[in-house]
């Protein structure tokens, strides 16, 4: 078995650099959803992960990998040379496997949509770490905003709660806490062990930390290769656990990849059980919309959802 691809930066720690005076430029390809709401076509990148088109100043457009599990967006230093990012400084990058000394540089104009912002801190990657995308959107272009995906429609909406419908629709919403920008889930459990959810949507597979491990039964269905953001690479053994619960729904099977993770660390996670949860569970949701502003994640079960226990809960997965 060989579908891990790993999230891309937990926390990046750089020098300050000055801002500089923005440029105009046209967006990239866009539409306008209900309620003038902004919605972004997805598209999957050879590793089944979900791309959007961006700019940066007046090039582009770029595909961009969606990780909600990174704190930084990332550019790949073959684009950073084409384009000419000169302003860099020195920076470290902690990803899921492994930290590294990287440059940063200043993004102008970056443009999401119609939104256009600067980045002051973008870590420049190798393309081989990043897989076939431009560079990696992180939760640093995606603050102060509701993030919805609808994996049946293909699409990425980013405003507002209101703008997005509230909360109609969605059969589950669990509040989260805030650490470094990141969202973090603790109304979940494995088998009954309370765990720490992170939405991933850098990963194709979902990956718990060694303090899941040491509690966890399950059974192992192979093994898995973890490639970083840094190009670190590490091999796991992949274990089948049953009974991830995240509010009142519940995930009957998940194939666990277990890893010591700086990132999770950085999170203030070392000795407390967590799970990054990846595409291969995520795509099992109907939609999934997460609220950076109200600390909140909503989702929207799938048609073969059963109940589970009491009429309260739903079970499906697998």
């Amino acid at each position: 078995m060989n579908w891990l691809r790993a999230i891309a930066a937990a926390l990046v720690t750089a020098i300050p650099v000055s801002q500089a005076a923005p440029q105009s430029a046209a967006p990239p390809p866009s539409a306008q959803g209900a309620d003038n709401s902004e919605v972004l076509m997805l598209e999957r990148e050879g590793h089944d992960r979900l791309t959007v088109p961006v700019s940066i100043g007046d090039k582009g457009p770029f595909n961009f990998l969606i990780d909600t599990g990174a704190q930084a967006t990332v550019v790949s230093k073959e684009l950073a040379d084409r384009i000419g990012l000169t302003e860099r400084m020195p920076a470290k990058l902690i990803g899921m496997a492994s930290s590294r000394d990287v440059e940063v540089a200043y993004l102008h104009d970056f443009k999401l949509g119609s939104r256009t912002f600067d980045i002051e801190t973008a870590p420049l990657v190798e393309q081989a770490n990043i897989g076939a995308a431009d560079g990696v959107l992180g939760l640093d272009s995606l603050q102060k905003q509701r993030v919805l995906f609808n994996f049946v429609d293909r699409t990425i909406e980013v405003a507002d709660a209101d703008t997005l419908g509230g909360n109609r629709g969605f059969e589950i919403t669990v509040t989260a806490r805030r650490k470094y920008g990141q969202l973090i889930i603790n109304q979940a459990s494995i088998a009954g062990i309370p765990v720490a959810v992170i939405l991933g949507t850098g990963s194709e597979g979902s990956i718990g930390n060694l303090a899941l491990q040491k509690r966890l039964r399950g059974t192992k269905v192979g093994t898995a290769e973890l490639t970083d953001i840094n190009g670190a690479m590490e091999s796991s053994g992949v274990t089948l656990v049953h009974n991830l619960r995240i509010g009142n729904a519940r995930i009957s099977q998940v194939p666990l990849a277990f890893v010591d993770s700086p990132s999770l660390d950085a999170l203030g996670l070392e000795t407390k059980p967590a799970i990054v949860l990846g595409m291969s569970e995520l795509r099992l949701f109907r939609r999934v919309a997460i609220d950076f502003k109200q600390r909140k994640v909503l989702l929207d079960l799938p048609k073969n959802a059963g109940w589970f226990n009491d009429p309260n809960s739903f079970n499906f997965g697998l």
